[in-house]
């Protein structure tokens, strides 16, 4: 597989394998690129950005599963954090515009997970630099996880929390729509839904204090029903969530108080008479 590993594609090499040897040449390239991206001078990267960014995209069509989506979302957050960002909003457009798609067949299905994955890598590495488009594709997203099955959830939870994380603050004009979906996946069916929902919420609070204010009876209740035939990954992630809002809660309200409960005041002994 040493002719996977070079900054671009060895189409040439990749052509001449058959479907299974073209999986394990794309993954492998995939898991190299990650290292290379970093190793290589930013004066190189950009001179074959165009061409990189085309390769990559062009494999959101080949049905990647869940490894190569994930390295392949990596790659492109890496590549446009290090060279030109000119051409990142084509990609986020192109992005949206796979999810937008009426497909709902199996086979278009890693497609869209793909793009759901690539756009979280995306604002998480680039974070502010795409506040202006964040809207449109937080409304995208939610938008499809109306129809999406239980991995299609799970994605668009994880990318939720990725956006969040990289948009920090700038991301409060969707926080309500992203705490709403969060909230039902929180009870979900599936137990891997649940987990990333715990997440995203996690990440929500840091910015959101209406979670462990004026919410936070309701987020307690829900945290409670999502413990209901949990399993063990539910209940770690979901108590993190808990324990955390819980502990914003008292702070909030106790500015004094630590990682140790409230200050206490020193014992003031009256003067001997």
């Amino acid at each position: 597989m040493e002719l996977a590993h070079s900054l671009l594609l060895n189409e040439e090499a990749y052509n001449q394998l058959g479907e299974v040897q073209k999986a394990e040449f794309i993954f492998d390239w995939l898991r190299y690129l990650e290292k290379l991206l970093l190793a290589t001078s930013k004066s190189d990267i950009k001179e074959k950005q165009k061409r990189l960014v085309e390769q990559l995209l062009s494999l959101l069509n080949s049905s990647p599963g869940p490894p190569a989506r994930k390295l392949l979302a990596k790659n492109l957050g890496i590549l446009y954090s290090i060279g030109d960002t000119f051409s990142v909003y084509e990609t986020i457009d192109k992005c949206n515009d796979l999810i937008r798609s009426k497909d709902d067949s199996p086979s278009y299905l890693p497609t869209k997970l793909a793009a759901v994955v690539c756009l979280g890598s995306l604002y998480k590495k680039l974070g502010r630099i795409l506040a202006n488009t964040f809207t449109d594709t937080v409304g995208n997203i939610l938008k499809a996880m109306k129809s999406a099955e239980s991995q299609g959830r799970y994605e668009i939870m994880l990318s939720l929390q990725n956006i969040l994380k990289g948009l920090g603050a700038a991301a409060a004009p969707c926080h309500r729509d992203v705490y709403k979906a969060a909230r039902s996946c929180l009870t979900d069916r599936s137990m891997a839904v649940r987990c990333a929902a715990a997440k995203c919420l996690l990440e929500l609070q840091n910015e959101a204090s209406f979670m462990w204010s004026t919410d936070l009876d309701s987020v307690a209740t829900l945290c409670f029903k999502s413990f209901e035939g949990s399993n063990y990954d539910v209940r770690i992630s979901v108590s993190k969530l808990l324990g955390t809002v819980l502990a914003k809660a008292i702070i909030s309200k106790h500015p004094g108080a630590g990682p140790h409960g409230p200050k206490q005041s020193p014992l003031v002994f009256p003067p001997p008479h």
